[in-house]
C-alpha cells in the first residue's frame, strides 16, 4: 500500500485552527470493520478522522487510533453530537461519553449532527454547551452539520461563537452554491459528506435510475486526461474549492486512492465543468425533516 508523501493542504478555520483538506469518513462503517479501517487509513497518510456518536463506532475508532501508534498531536479527530442529546446538560454528558469511548481527553472538532427545527431551542442550548467545551479547552473548534442559510443565521443570532465548519452533502451533482456563498460571507468552512456522490448510489431516489457522478462523461474524461481515477478528480475538485472532504471506504486500495490527490491540480475551466454538473437535487435526507420522533435513536453509554 502506498503512503502519501506530498504535502497535504490545510484550511484555516475562523479561530485559527487548521483543518486538513482530506479526511477519512466512517459513516455506515460497521463496528467490526472500523478498527482495521482506521489503522489502514492512518498508515495511508490520513490525519483527519471523522466519526459521530450516531455512527455507533466511536469505541472502535478509538481502538484503531490506539492501535495505529500515531502521536495524538498529529491527528485531527472530529465527532458529532446526536439530536437525542440536545440541550445543555445532555450535550455535556454526551461529550463525556464520546471522549470516554474514543479514549481521548479532547477532540479537535465537535459538531451538532443535525439542526432540529421543531426543537430549535434545544439545538441552541446544545451549541451553547459546545461553546462551553471550547472555552474549557476540551475541543479545539466547534461547528454544525446540515444547517441551511437561515438556520445558520438563527443559530448565530442566539450564540457567541460562529461555527467553524458546516458539514453538508456536497458533490458534483449537489454543489450548493448559495450555501457555500453564505459560508464564505460568515467565515464558515464547508466540509463535504458523501463527497463522491455515493449517497446517490446507496440511497437512490429511483433504484432504476441511479445517478453516479463518478460515471459522468465529464468526470471520466478529466480522469483520463490527468491519469487519475474519477474519484481522485472529484476529490481534487473539492480541494480546488477550498472544501474539506471526508470520503469513506473499507477497501485498502480505495482508502489509499482517495488521499493520493496532491500531485496534480485541476484548471479553473475543469473545476467549472464539474460545477455545471449540479442538479440541485439532494441525495440524502432533508435536514428540515429531522426530529426526535422520526429518528428516535438514542446513544448507548
Amino acid at each position: 500500500m502506498s503512503t502519501v508523501t506530498q504535502p497535504q493542504p490545510t484550511i484555516p478555520l475562523n479561530n485559527g485552527v487548521h483543518l486538513l483538506a482530506i479526511g477519512f469518513g466512517l459513516c455506515h462503517t460497521p463496528p467490526n470493520a472500523t478498527v482495521e479501517a482506521v489503522e489502514t487509513a492512518i498508515r495511508s497518510g490520513y490525519r483527519l478522522v471523522d466519526t459521530a456518536a450516531a455512527y455507533l463506532n466511536e469505541r472502535q475508532v478509538g481502538e484503531g487510533i490506539a492501535g495505529s501508534g500515531i502521536d495524538r498531536a498529529e491527528l485531527f479527530l472530529q465527532t458529532k453530537l446526536w439530536i437525542s442529546d440536545y440541550g445543555r446538560d445532555q450535550a455535556l454528558r454526551a461529550f463525556d461519553v464520546s471522549t470516554r469511548k474514543l479514549g481521548l481527553s479532547y477532540v479537535d472538532l465537535y459538531l451538532l449532527h443535525q439542526p432540529v427545527p421543531t426543537h430549535f431551542d434545544d439545538t441552541v442550548a446544545a451549541y451553547q454547551a459546545l461553546e462551553e467545551l471550547l472555552a474549557d479547552g476540551r475541543v479545539r473548534a466547534i461547528g454544525v452539520c446540515n444547517f441551511d442559510e437561515q438556520q445558520l443565521a438563527d443559530l448565530i443570532a442566539h450564540t457567541d461563537v460562529v461555527p467553524a465548519v458546516n458539514q453538508v452533502e456536497l458533490h458534483p451533482f449537489y454543489v450548493q452554491p448559495r450555501l457555500r456563498d453564505a459560508h464564505a460571507r460568515l467565515g464558515i468552512t464547508s466540509q463535504a459528506w458523501s463527497p463522491l456522490g455515493g449517497v446517490n448510489r446507496y440511497r437512490p431516489a429511483d433504484p432504476n435510475a441511479v445517478r453516479n457522478p463518478l460515471a459522468h462523461p465529464v468526470v471520466v474524461g478529466l480522469a483520463e486526461r490527468y491519469g487519475k481515477t474519477p474519484a481522485q478528480v472529484v476529490l481534487r475538485w473539492h480541494v480546488e474549492h477550498g472544501t474539506s472532504a471526508i470520503p469513506k471506504s473499507t477497501r485498502p486500495e480505495r482508502i489509499a486512492e482517495n488521499i493520493d490527490i496532491f500531485d496534480f491540480a485541476l484548471s479553473a475551466d475543469d473545476v467549472g465543468a464539474i460545477d455545471h454538473l449540479d442538479t440541485g437535487v439532494r441525495g440524502g435526507p432533508d435536514p428540515n425533516a429531522i426530529d426526535p420522533e422520526r429518528y428516535p435513536l438514542t446513544i448507548p453509554d
